[in-house]
């Protein structure tokens, strides 16, 4: 297949799958009455569904790495399709959290967004704005890979953007950060009220700089 065939197989399955993630989460929301996750004692205490929840998100994430190393060629195109499911499967597993249960009623709506290794907490606008971001570098990665040679973003534009995802990083878990201190039942009733917009748009313009350099490159190459 052509990598735009591969790419529209690729968006299938992550669709597929974020209706799968979503229909999950609303299962497991509805067991401990939690279809909005930003309410009092969010992540009540049972043991045993929380080991299973743990293992459901990293088995997720191997997923969408087996599907992305499978569509790809090159290590270049692995990553990019790998970072097209992601983003795609992202969205939709929020598209269809709302005919399923509701929720969210807007973007600005707290989400936990994943829970290791702690708790990762935000409205849903910033975990949707990265999967863009994603879904734009896979993109390029895939239709760029195809000439001599490669366009690839170069080593500071990489390190900006690995700098760009510890201090987004670092936003979504900074109130369990504070709290770890105080022991894992502090941690587990974490329930933020404010959210840096202003350091997250600067760790989002950071993870944009692949993007950039990568359009940029192209720009010079046919000018």
């Amino acid at each position: 297949m052509s990598p735009m065939q591969r790419t529209g197989v690729t968006a299938v399955f992550a669709v597929a799958m974020g209706y799968l993630e979503a229909a999950v989460v609303y299962y497991l929301r509805t067991m401990v009455n939690r279809i909005q996750p930003h309410q009092a004692n969010p992540l009540p205490d049972i043991p045993a569904l929380g080991v299973a929840e743990l293992f459901r998100e990293l088995a997720t994430m191997i997923m969408l790495l087996a599907v992305g190393w499978h569509a790809g060629r090159t290590w270049r195109g692995r990553i990019g399709f790998t970072l097209i499911a992601f983003g795609i499967w992202d969205i939709a597993y929020y598209l269809f959290l709302v005919p399923l249960t509701g929720w969210p009623r807007s973007l600005l709506d707290w989400d936990i967004l994943f829970l290791i290794p702690l708790p990762w907490w935000g409205p849903v606008f910033a975990p949707v704005s990265i999967a863009l971001l994603m879904i734009a570098f896979g993109l390029l990665a895939i239709l760029l890979e195809q000439g001599e040679p490669p366009i690839w973003p170069r080593k500071l534009t990489a390190f900006v953007c690995l700098s760009g995802i510890t201090l987004a990083l670092y936003v979504f878990m900074r109130d369990a950060i504070t709290a770890l201190p105080h022991g894992q039942d502090a941690v587990r009733q974490v329930l933020p009220r404010e959210f840096p917009v202003i350091l997250f748009g600067v760790s989002w313009l950071m993870m944009f700089a692949p993007v950039a350099d990568m359009a940029r490159q192209l720009a010079v190459r046919y000018k």
